[in-house]
């Protein structure tokens, strides 16, 4: 195996989503490191489709506190998954169960899991969040090379040291966003990114999600 090979298995096997973040901002040469790795994500015919906004020091703070605020601007633009069925929703489940008992949430208590969701919307604590947006015109083809931004932009900042995680939550919220940045018609929020320095003794950094093996998803033709 090569040392790029076993570079990247490590970081595929340590990367993991983080929902608890010091109080440490990231210097702007460390972001910008960061987006051009991310930058380099493959994408179709090269349209890199991805626009990203990325928030730091007050802009953070002030982000979360309009989110707050506006109690208005919902929706989506893209559609969420239609249901989870069969072993996507026993995953899914499973996923939120190892969270809520990191934790301490029991089963039922429908409270504290619902605040616990509500903290997508303060980003985790984390200092920065990247809202990603793509192109109306290039539909689906453009949410996938988006997609792929996002994995190289998790793996990236796992190797600068960083945690981050995706937030398809705070999509809910494109209208509100897009008012808010003045992003034009023509594009459509997809996720954001939180991202900082990680509280590696937050609860919720302590559990990893487990992977299914290859018999599960691969068929030999």
């Amino acid at each position: 195996m090569t040392d790029a090979a076993a570079a990247l298995e490590r970081l595929l096997a340590d990367r993991w989503s983080c929902r608890g973040f010091l109080d440490r901002q990231v210097s702007r040469a460390l972001i910008e490191r960061l987006l051009t790795m991310a930058g380099r994500t493959p994408s179709w015919c090269n349209t890199q489709p991805w626009q990203v906004i990325v928030t730091e020091g007050a802009g953070t703070d002030n982000l979360r506190k309009a989110i707050e605020a506006d109690t208005e601007k919902f929706g989506t633009d893209f559609d969420f998954p239609a249901g989870y069925n069969g072993v996507y929703r026993e995953r899914r489940r499973g996923s939120g169960w190892q969270l809520y008992e990191s934790l301490g949430i029991e089963r039922g208590d429908r409270e504290a899991s619902t605040a616990q969701t509500l903290k997508n919307f303060e980003f985790f604590g984390a200092p920065h969040v990247a809202i990603l947006s793509t192109e109306a015109d290039l539909g689906v083809y453009g949410a996938v090379d988006c997609g792929l931004f996002v994995d190289t932009f998790l793996l990236a900042a796992q190797s600068l040291g960083l945690g981050a995680i995706a937030q398809a939550a705070l999509a809910v919220r494109a209208p509100m966003l897009r008012d808010y940045f003045t992003l034009p018609e023509s594009r459509r929020v997809l996720c954001a990114i939180s991202f900082g320095y990680a509280d590696t003794e937050h609860p919720t950094n302590t559990y990893r999600t487990s992977r299914v093996a290859l018999d599960e998803f691969v068929t030999w033709a």
